[in-house]
């Protein structure tokens, strides 16, 4: 009966598992906060087979069970019925009783041979000798049936570590984990890897305000030959990360897989005071030339001339 009643706990979780996983994929867009798009799919294909082998596991722990139980109670029925005949057998069969149930051949009724006036074996207690006669199973004591280890018919479940499966399920319903913010963005400084080649880049188009991301015109602030950027009003959409010396960054973490290797891509913008850290916002403005007679030590960011800044809600793609 407990290892069908560990088989539905666990099945159980799997299930939950599975749930939390399509709701967080098939249902909404959350999944973004952990992965790239593209593996939305796998997700919502992982979450159905995690739900299937939970019911199916389910359905048939219980089957199990009930058939156990059934089992059991003709096993319980079948040793009544063996114990009533044996002990009637038992009864019937004994030479030292006489007719009226009394020991044969003691005309007293097994009244006399006691001192004390006790009968000296049935209705008293045996003499030292002749307990010491009985072998060790005519003692009236009965032992419960052990297993090998001891137990008295205990059995023990799976590892207490199987429940820290269900810390996803709680986390994803109760408290989902928000995408990373400034605080990861604050405290990584590693300059992101080069993905274009110098002069790599398409001519701008247009003549208004162009919507950028911010990888982009960091490539182009740095890599550019033909300095793109000069004099185009852009708009770049990100987070904000203070600096120190009342210095700003617009920023957004880039992914290559999922959110344990993302890295923060930022700008520094000038001329604006900054919002609140954590806040998405829209800025636009103009890049900012840097000449270096010498590249500084430490990590260099592009900088921006703000004209205008807009609060806006956090998109549901938040890395790049």
């Amino acid at each position: 009966m407990a290892a069908a009643v560990n088989r539905v706990t666990q099945n159980l979780v799997l299930t939950l598992l599975g749930c939390a996983v399509l709701r967080i994929s098939a249902f909404s867009t959350t999944y973004l906060n952990y992965v790239k798009p593209g593996f939305r799919p796998f997700l919502i294909g992982a979450g159905a087979v995690l739900v299937i082998l939970g019911v199916a596991g389910l359905f048939q722990a219980t089957r199990v069970r009930e058939a156990s139980g059934g089992d059991g109670e003709r096993a319980r029925s079948g040793a009544s019925g063996e114990r009533t005949g044996d002990e009637a057998a038992t009864e019937s069969d004994d030479p030292s009783e006489g007719p009226s149930g009394d020991p044969a051949g003691d005309p007293s009724g097994g009244l006399s041979g006691d001192p004390s006036g006790g009968s000296p074996g049935r209705h008293g207690h045996d003499a030292p000798g002749d307990r010491a006669a009985h072998g060790p199973h005519d003692s009236p004591i009965s032992h419960e049936p052990q297993d090998h280890h001891g137990h008295h018919g205990h059995s023990h479940g799976g590892p207490r570590v199987a429940w820290l499966m269900c810390l996803p399920v709680f986390a994803i319903f109760l408290i989902a984990p928000p995408a990373l913010g400034s605080f990861a963005a604050a405290r990584e400084d590693i300059p992101p890897p080069r993905e274009q080649s110098l002069s790599a880049f398409t001519p701008l188009g247009g003549n208004g305000t162009l919507d950028m991301t911010i990888g982009e015109f960091i490539g182009r602030a740095w890599d550019d030959e033909k300095k793109s950027l000069t004099g185009r009003e852009v708009r770049l959409t990100g987070f904000v990360v203070p600096a120190k010396k009342g210095q700003w960054y617009v920023t957004r973490m880039q992914i290559a897989c999922c959110a344990a290797d993302a890295f923060p891509l930022k700008v520094a913008v000038k001329d604006l005071p900054a919002p609140p850290a954590d806040t998405w916002v829209e800025v636009t403005g103009t890049w900012i030339p840097q000449d270096f007679g010498k590249m500084p030590n430490g990590v260099v960011y592009p900088q921006l001339a703000g004209k205008s800044l807009m609060k806006i809600e956090a998109p549901d793609e938040p890395y790049e």
